[in-house]
This record gives C-alpha cells, sequence and structure tokens, in this order.
C-alpha cells in the first residue's frame, strides 16, 4: 500500500521554508556551502540551493557527497569539492531521509576532519529510528513509523512527492 505523504506544492513550501532558516542561521555568511548526499539529499540541496540563491547575496556552493550509504565506513566519504573548498565554511549536510542517521554521521564526520565554522543538517523527512546521536537541525516534516515501513521520495520534475509504503 502507498499512501502519500507530502505533494509537490508542500515540498517546495517546506523548500521554501528550510531555505531561510539556513539564510537566518547564516545571515552573516559570505559563503554557504550546502553538501547534499549522493541521491535524493543531493536532489533535495539542489532544491534549497536554487532558493537560496533568489534570497542572499552570500556565495551558495552546492557539494556533492558520495557514499556507500549501507556501508559507508567500508567505502568511504567523497565531496565534490576539494578540502579548500569548505575549510573554515558553513556547511549545511543535506538527506532526502533521516532514518537510522548512517549517512549522516559519516558525512559529518567527513567535514569535522577539517576545521569549518559551522555545520548544519537539514532532511525533508525526519523518520526517528536512530542507531546515532545525530539530529536534524532543519527538517520538513517528522514521521513516528514502524521499521517495517519505507519512506520512498521522488523527485520528478514538476512533480515531487514522499510516499510512505
Amino acid at each position: 500500500m502507498r499512501n502519500l505523504i507530502l505533494n509537490h506544492d508542500q515540498i517546495q513550501h517546506i523548500t521554501k521554508r528550510i531555505a531561510y532558516q539556513i539564510y537566518e542561521t547564516n545571515v552573516d555568511e559570505a559563503e554557504i556551502v550546502v553538501a547534499g548526499i549522493k541521491g535524493g539529499g543531493e536532489s533535495f540541496a539542489k532544491k534549497i540551493v536554487a532558493v537560496l540563491k533568489n534570497i542572499t547575496d552570500a556565495n551558495i556552493v552546492l557539494c556533492k557527497m558520495d557514499m556507500d550509504k549501507k556501508n559507508p565506513l567500508k567505502s568511504g566519504v567523497s565531496t565534490s569539492l576539494a578540502e579548500d573548498g569548505y575549510k573554515n565554511k558553513s556547511i549545511v549536510l543535506v538527506d532526502d531521509v533521516l532514518n537510522s542517521g548512517t549517512t549522516l554521521i559519516y558525512g559529518t564526520h567527513h567535514f569535522l576532519k577539517t576545521p569549518i565554522k559551522q555545520l548544519k543538517t537539514a532532511v525533508l523527512v525526519n523518520r526517528n529510528h536512530k542507531k546515532y546521536p545525530i539530529k536534524a537541525d532543519f527538517k520538513g516534516i517528522s514521521l513516528s513509523t514502524s521499521l517495517n515501513e519505507h519512506i520512498k521520495v521522488d523527485f520528478e520534475p514538476k512533480n515531487n512527492a514522499v510516499y510512505l509504503e
């Protein structure tokens, strides 16, 4: 069974709200690095970046983060930016769904190896099934779901949606 949780318009509204929250947190920054975790996180980060570029004069940099989500320790974490691209900068780490926290914690760990100004996290859906002590600083919606249920995020052009399966 597939239940619609968020429709396209709701996701657009959430994206705009999160972008404004990021802007308010970084109002004095000349540059903000938005790092999207490969897959849905990268898609959501691109949407946030598009809004940020319309509301601030700060330089908004999109960083793509890649890792094996099932085994990030084995695969390691890589980014599209060299370390100098985010050193001493404000970073927002973005994923589509915060489930166990594995991808966010390993993404956070990657950035914490370098001196940075601050690190915040943003997710579209927070599932509250965390294995690690990580939270979403900016979240679209929180869902209390069973472990058997699955969240599916579709970032189709002009038809974004979140489903509970």
